[in-house]
């Protein structure tokens, strides 16, 4: 994945808001992936974890985790959007919808088109930012998933009391 990300400006980064949707690099899925976050969560599910057994169904091989996919998230972020001026801090707020919309079979590859949808700011220097992402699988026409994710980022008092005063934040 890029180690470099680009650093915006609070006024370009609320500029972007509703603009069309970056893409992350591509993450390949491979089965030590899918073992590992097997064996994290405890889902060992065959269809996960045995090869063998799940080339007899009609998936014709192993598939991630949906919730592997989803926790991919954070990763594919780095390299879909920049980072902002005076951001100190940042949280994962949670989710307002997650739909897995297709299976991610082993070895295919992924990446994020992510949206900056809304930001608000509920209270002084701590902006909540909602995106729009779609999980591709490489060569498929289907998405692997949409979610609605919100993150929470503190700033320096000044750069997010910017917003407010400017009457363009909340």
């Amino acid at each position: 994945m890029t180690e470099v990300r680009e650093t915006v400006s609070l006024e370009a980064f609320r500029e972007s808001v509703g603009a069309a949707p970056t893409c992350s690099e591509w993450v390949t899925v491979d089965q030590a992936l899918i073992d590992d976050f097997a064996r994290v969560t405890g889902d060992d599910a065959f269809i996960h974890v045995d090869p063998e057994r799940a080339r007899a169904t009609r998936f014709k091989g192993t598939i991630a985790h949906g919730l592997l996919t989803l926790s991919l998230l954070p990763l594919l972020m780095r390299s879909a959007t920049p980072l902002v001026e005076g951001a100190r801090m940042g949280v994962n707020y949670g989710f307002d919808r997650v739909r897995f919309l297709a299976p991610v079979p082993v070895g295919s590859r992924v990446r994020a088109r992510v949206t900056l949808a809304e930001i608000t700011e509920p209270k002084p220097s701590f902006l909540r930012l909602a995106y729009d992402v779609v999980v591709d699988i490489e060569g498929s026409e289907e998405p692997a998933l949409a979610a609605r994710w919100l993150l929470g980022r503190w700033f320096d008092g000044k750069t997010a009391v910017a917003l407010e005063v400017e009457g363009k934040g909340a």
